[in-house]
């Protein structure tokens, strides 16, 4: 036994000596060669390979070998892959992973958590997510936000996803709806919520103040809030107080939280909201400006429309709302409050934000998203057919179809400047967002008009205001769409293509990326992007999404392994 395998060894080794060495396998996973490559540091395009092994940036350079698969990139703009600022895939995401709207835009991270997140949840909070929910329906398996986040990780999901933890989402936790202060005992609770979400991987704290019951916060509470944050390496991130009448107090309310609570800030969708005050955008830009010359780190994030999407809600008092939806419609049946309404609703005031005043007029308001079967045939109609149609007043008819459609009402609002869109996107600390679900052409998803900037945000910035109208330049707009708000978030080893960082990657073509989707055809894909990597897996190729879906949770500076 022991000779016969002596034998067999020898018998091997005379075979390896005439056989000669194993060939060499290839020395990456893939390689992209002959593109233009954008770092996203800002810096011109240089002529590049990029190579990428496993999940990562290995090289970048010319000649660097073989690989197993190999994209040619000739005549195309290859990036690191794009940030959306603040998505609203939360729900989509559990249903479709694919985030196609986004990922045929060139996006790899997908940043949620504007004022509400998806944790921490109570038992109640749980029940009332699972009653108000739309064509979309799910269990609600997790309790916090670092749950949910692992969740849609397990689950599979193309993009990668990060999230603030809501200060709503505290406040509700703790509070209900109720418009009153917390108490001592109440705050030291909500911000141990906001301390466990910044330990599970949340990227710091979000506010969306014009709505209840977020409204109902105080500037004390939230410094509160926001100063446990920042103990985490966590930034404060604020749809404000106001974005239009009290625009300017409400720049200077999110200020004084960065500047008390000692931590970096940023505006959700920038904007002057309504033609009285297009106007005072220059003022926001010498205070955001004054405040970073002083040394506070003020930045904002923008969509490139100059229409609005939220719901009816926007458009009345927040006193009418308190106490959650059940509340609020029951409030909407009682003769007396509605009289009442029909003057606080079209009287203009400083005192709460109203949208509907601010559009103009009852033309500029587009319903686009209803629950109720019997009412999605009003999708895509206007505020003011809808009210001629009914032969109702426009703010009955607004009264009248919240309680109808058990919702607020999905709602576009046509509030903002074009000339204000191209100097927002000129300056230097503005990101970009698109405050839209991630959807698809299919399913669920058609049931409601989604606003264009779902499926059209970000080839709009690099089509029509790069390319066809030179507001910034490619590198700048690139910068804006990776690094810089990579930095602003403290993710690491992203949002650069560098030897070592995790290979998310947008290849497009400058001279053809284009947005298509329309208010009156919103369900339409941008086209220009070819292929998208994401943690060096193809999600995107040749225009067409594989089905991979690598995405993985992207946590934030406090993270701790638990």
């Amino acid at each position: 036994m022991i000779r016969n395998l002596a034998m067999g060894a020898v018998a091997a080794l005379l075979l390896a000596a005439c056989s000669g060495p194993e060939p060499a396998g290839p020395d990456y996973d893939l390689l992209i060669v002959n593109g233009l490559v954008y770092d996203g540091s800002g810096s011109p395009p240089v002529e590049a390979d990029v190579a990428i092994s496993g999940d990562r940036i290995a090289a970048i350079g010319s000649d660097l070998g073989t690989a197993s698969d190999v994209i040619d990139a000739a005549g195309l703009a290859v990036a690191p892959g794009f940030i959306n600022m603040l998505s609203w895939g939360t729900e989509s995401l559990i249903h479709d992973g694919r985030s196609q709207s986004d990922i045929r835009q060139g996006v790899t991270l997908e940043v949620m958590g504007e004022g509400w997140s998806m944790g921490p949840l109570s038992e109640a909070m749980k029940a009332g997510f699972i009653e108000r929910m739309g064509d979309i329906r799910f269990d609600v398996s997790w309790t916090t936000l670092g749950e949910y986040l692992e969740h849609l990780e397990a689950r599979g999901i193309a993009p990668n996803v990060a999230s603030f933890v809501g200060a709503t989402t505290v406040r509700i936790h703790e509070l209900g709806f109720e418009d009153r202060a917390p108490s001592p005992e109440e705050l030291e609770r909500m911000k141990a919520l906001v301390r466990d979400a910044m330990e599970e991987g949340a990227l710091g704290l979000g506010s969306s103040l014009i709505y209840a019951p977020a409204f109902y916060a105080g500037t004390e509470e939230l410094i509160e809030l926001a100063k446990v944050a920042s103990e985490h390496g966590g930034r404060y991130i604020s749809h404000l107080r106001s974005e239009g009448n009290q625009l300017l107090e409400a720049v200077d309310e999110l200020i004084t939280i960065a500047r008390e609570a000692e931590i970096g800030a940023e505006i959700y969708h920038l904007k002057a909201a309504g033609a009285a005050n297009y106007g005072k955008l220059d003022a926001v830009i010498e205070r955001v400006e004054a405040a970073r010359a002083e040394g506070l780190d003020i930045t904002a994030d923008m969509y490139t429309y100059t229409a609005g999407a939220t719901g009816l809600d926007a458009s009345m008092p927040p006193w009418v709302q308190e106490g959650g939806y059940e509340a609020w419609a029951e409030r909407l049946g009682d003769p007396a409050v509605r009289e009442r309404l029909r003057t606080e609703m079209t009287t203009p005031t400083d005192d709460w934000e109203n949208l509907y005043l601010a559009a103009g007029s009852a033309d500029k308001l587009l319903l686009v998203g209803f629950r109720s079967e019997d009412l999605k045939p009003l999708t895509g109609k206007t505020l003011a057919e809808v009210a001629a149609m009914r032969e109702t007043s426009e703010v009955d008819t607004m009264m009248d179809l919240v309680i109808e459609d058990g919702s607020r009402v999905g709602t576009v609002y046509f509030l903002m400047s074009e000339d204000n869109v191209r100097k927002k996107i000129a300056l230097p600390w503005m990101a970009f967002c698109s405050d839209s679900e991630t959807l698809a052409p299919e399913g669920p998803f058609l049931k409601s008009n989604p606003h264009p900037r779902a499926y059209g945000t970000f080839a709009r910035l690099l089509g029509k205001y790069v390319r066809d109208e030179n507001v910034i330049p490619l590198e700048e707009a690139i910068r804006r769409l990776t690094s810089f708000p990579a930095r602003n978030l403290g993710i690491r080893e992203r949002g650069r293509l560098e030897a070592g960082y995790f290979a998310d990657i947008a290849i497009f073509d400058p001279a053809t990326v284009t947005d298509h989707a329309t208010f009156a055809e919103p369900h339409r894909y941008s086209t220009g992007v070819s292929h998208v990597l994401v943690n060096g897996v193809p999600v995107l190729e040749d225009g067409e999404h594989t089905g991979a879906t690598p995405g993985r949770f992207v946590r934030g500076p406090g993270w701790t392994r638990r």
